[in-house]
């Protein structure tokens, strides 16, 4: 009677191991094969933001997924300045998932004394405690999915402070390829605004003030900032391949040529020359089809395709 029972449990223990394996992997197909909507307006992450806040965007943080063979590396996101992870991706997390990508964002630069609705602004912090964020977030990443290396896609700052990290945290040896959306690698003029309160009160209203002393960040933009000189003495980092975005239309970025850096692992594109429909500004950028397709043939360059051209209105 003890045998009998001893090989039941035995049969019982394999039955539930096979059934719990089984709904692993149905679990995992569903994930794989899930087809989140990707929408392409700007409008979608002001929703998201004022519904969704601190909600990962559609397709992100799934700290179970693991690379697949075409797509081995990670994709992390890193947002702009006073935006987040909810409000600056909800166009191109869902757009990487579709593709197979294991996509994570994060939000940086939060002012810790802050209060809501406030503490929904990221990027505030300087550029150089940000990037030691994104250094701690990218080694989350790369345990989590054992991979060895991750590529960043940034809008904004977060195509401007990850520069740090890459040059001077060791950021150089984890990330393979960095995908930026008018980043400031020269500095700002502003178009002669001459200071991020004017600036920025018109694109965010309702943002912290920049120059009541809770942006760290903001003067690190301008050109000739102490920032801006550590960024151009050492990129563009070897071993890294840059792709920079840029829209003639940016109100922030100016010259937009100041997103572009030189070398022999960077391609430059500014939008309008590939598509004159291409209206974009520093916000819909982000949510741009063309920009689309530019990042995901940035991140697999063997199976690129020619960027649509169709019409995209600024946000602003």
């Amino acid at each position: 009677m003890r045998r009998v029972t001893r090989v039941t449990s035995v049969r019982w223990v394999g039955v539930s191991a096979a059934l719990v394996a089984a709904l692993v992997f149905a679990s995992s197909v569903a994930a794989a094969s899930a087809q989140y909507p990707v929408p392409y307006v700007f409008t979608a992450n002001v929703v998201a933001g004022a519904t969704q806040p601190g909600t990962p965007p559609p397709g992100s943080n799934n700290w179970t997924c693991r690379p697949s063979k075409a797509h081995p590396r990670p994709v992390v996101l890193v947002h702009g300045l006073f935006a987040n992870m909810t409000d600056n991706w909800q166009t191109m997390s869902p757009l990487l998932a579709n593709n197979g990508y294991c996509v994570f964002a994060l939000t940086y630069g939060v002012d810790p004394a802050a209060a809501p609705p406030f503490d929904q602004f990221g990027g505030l912090t300087p550029m150089e405690q940000s990037a030691v964020e994104l250094s701690r977030f990218v080694n989350r990443v790369l345990v989590a999915t054992g991979a060895h290396k991750v590529d960043i896609v940034g809008h904004s700052e977060g195509a401007t402070m990850p520069d740090y990290y890459i040059e001077y945290l060791g950021g150089a040896a984890k990330v393979a390829r960095y995908v930026g959306i008018s980043g400031v690698k020269h500095g700002t003029t502003l178009h002669g605004l001459g200071t991020f309160a004017t600036a920025y009160g018109t694109l965010f209203p309702g943002a912290p003030d920049p120059t009541a002393g809770s942006c760290g960040s903001c003067q690190q933009f301008l050109v000739g900032s102490d920032y801006i000189a550590k960024i151009e003495a050492r990129a563009p980092a070897g071993g890294v391949i840059y792709t920079n975005l840029a829209t003639r239309y940016d109100e922030l970025v100016s010259p937009h040529t100041s997103s572009f850096l030189k070398g022999p692992n960077v391609t430059n594109v500014t939008m309008q020359d590939h598509c004159a429909l291409d209206f974009s500004d520093h916000l819909s950028i982000v949510s741009s089809p063309i920009t689309g397709r530019y990042i995901l043939n940035a991140l697999d360059p063997a199976h690129a395709l020619r960027p649509p051209c169709t019409l995209v209105l600024p946000a602003v």
